[in-house]
């Protein structure tokens, strides 16, 4: 039996009987330690849903456990270190944030370490997107050019997917544009043409709230303007992506998978409404399917697959696991596949992004630091906590997990984190659906995203563009555009009295 189908029937076995020791792909790629019946009991109880709204619940103020940094009240607030590092491993971070932190040139260039950008490309650093480790925004006027934003692309397909392997089940077929590839690049090398722009129109949705408050939302429609390469397959779907914000991802990965596949409810067994469901996607990063994590949809596995997919797509370099120097490039660009590339034989492993860079910017990507909650025994805060459990915001917002035990990973080993999220997929509804599948999520799912630092998320990244595609203004925008599985709760909100409305931004403001 090869190293391979060993690790394949390892992570069958978990999907089948959830063991809470169970030796998955995803343990195994962490070096974890298989939990005993007494661990896992002591877990349980200190992950329970509390029922007690009195006070803080213990650790509440340090959502990363002893990864948690101090709350910073400037713009560096997510760019710092987790707070248990050890002293040896602080080089690789800081070498980690330079490369994150660099501005790639086109080749060929006399700075050979830092060329090799595009030839099609969305930004030139990964700091570009991802400012100050925070969020992106959608554009704000006709002279911003979004570079913290982009468009997927994809046609519907029929068969087997070309990247779905057999093993996943319930799997979208889907293909790339088969001229402009898996996303819109509006920035290009030198003698190539960009791709095109993304262009939003919004139309106004008025919301009136039980107590005669009306929020008006604005609802977007995507289009592609002056396209580079002719128009676009007929069958394209367009979705909407903003660079996320960057801290604890780690943590996120060091959840142990069977814990997260234990929150799965596919068929609403229990009744509540909500019917989570994992994302399986195939690793680049080991060639297997595993549990995705990462990305709107989970359309990545592990921080490494998200890094290297990435600079493949979004700049343009070739790492080990995307070993192609033109990116997104398809055969209809063959000026683009034929431009100079940054590739030069013995140097950085013939690649524009090595194996040690990298894992150097995993390393920094998987160790941005939560910062600890503000004002978390706060009357106001506590009640609007209550409301958000009353809500059953907490159905899809699971709010604590424990990592696992790692070997070599003390900053994400074994931490009771609050993250507020079970990193399943949900049906969101029509006004949330961006209508392209992608792997096993529909048009209408979204994975749940972490609510740790939200409430900071204006002070690092200078707006309160909040959601996938940046749509809601505030955290009462976003709240509705809820829909779906989370219907309920989003008409819950619309009713509720001023004071407890106000209650419930001011908890999520102290996350």
């Amino acid at each position: 039996m090869t190293e391979n189908t060993m690790l394949r029937a390892a992570l069958a076995l978990c999907f089948l009987s959830l063991p809470a020791a169970a030796q998955t792909l995803e343990d195994l790629h962490l070096s974890t330690v298989p939990r005993t019946a007494e661990e896992a009991a002591r877990i349980a109880a200190v992950t329970a849903a509390t029922t007690d709204f009195t006070k803080p619940e213990a650790f509440e103020e340090k959502p990363a456990g002893a990864a948690t940094v101090r709350a910073r009240a400037n713009a560096d607030a997510f760019s710092q270190l987790s707070a248990n590092m050890p002293f040896a491993h602080e080089m690789d971070f800081k070498l980690g944030n330079a490369l994150f932190r660099k501005t790639w040139v086109a080749s060929p260039s006399s700075t050979l370490a830092s060329d090799g950008l595009g030839p099609l490309y969305n930004a030139r650093a990964c700091q570009d997107c991802h400012l100050k480790d925070g969020r992106g925004h959608a554009p704000e006027g006709p002279d911003d050019r979004a570079v913290s934003m982009f468009l997927r692309l994809s046609i519907p397909a029929t068969g087997p997917a070309p990247s779905a392997p057999g093993e996943i089940e319930d799997w979208i077929a889907t293909a790339n544009e088969p001229v402009y590839g898996g996303q819109l690049q509006d920035f290009a090398s030198p003698g190539v043409a960009a791709e095109g722009q993304m262009q939003i129109a919004y139309t106004d949705v008025p919301v009136t709230l039980a107590d005669g408050m009306v929020v008006t939302l604005r609802a977007p429609s995507y289009s592609v303007g002056d396209p580079g390469y002719g128009p676009l397959h007929a069958g394209t779907m367009l979705s909407p992506r903003v660079a996320p914000q960057m801290i604890g991802l780690g943590l996120l990965e060091a959840i142990p998978v069977a814990d997260i596949l234990a929150l799965a409810d596919p068929d609403d067994a229990d009744g509540d409404g909500i019917s989570g469901r994992p994302s399986i996607v195939p690793s680049a990063e080991f060639g297997v399917p595993m549990l995705g994590r990462f990305g709107y949809k989970g359309g990545a596995a592990t921080v490494r697959d998200q890094s290297a997919g990435a600079f493949a797509g979004d700049m343009g370099l070739s790492t080990p696991l995307h070993p192609n120097p033109w990116g997104d490039c398809t055969d209809g660009q063959p000026a683009c596949i034929a431009a100079i590339h940054g590739q030069e034989p013995g140097n950085r492993d013939g690649l524009e992004v090595d194996a040690a860079s990298l894992d150097l910017v995993t390393f920094y990507s998987r160790n941005l630091g939560v910062p600890a909650r503000r004002d978390v025994a706060a009357p106001q805060v506590l009640r609007g906590k209550e409301v958000f459990y009353a809500l059953n915001c907490t159905g899809c917002h699971t709010p604590k997990h424990v990592t696992a035990r790692l070997e070599g990973q003390p900053e994400q080993s074994f931490q009771l984190i609050w993250p507020y999220t079970d990193l399943l997929l949900h049906d969101m509804g029509d006004g949330l659906a961006d209508n392209r599948p992608e792997g096993r999520a529909t048009g209408r799912e979204w994975k749940t995203p972490p609510l740790w630092g939200i409430g900071l998320s204006e002070q690092v990244s200078g707006h309160s563009q909040f959601l996938h595609d940046g749509r809601a203004r505030n955290l009462l925008e976003a709240l509705l555009w809820h829909g779906g599985e989370a219907q309920a709760a989003r008409d819950g909100v619309v009713a509720l009295e001023t004071a407890d409305r106000d209650a419930l931004i001011a908890f999520l403001e102290s996350l």
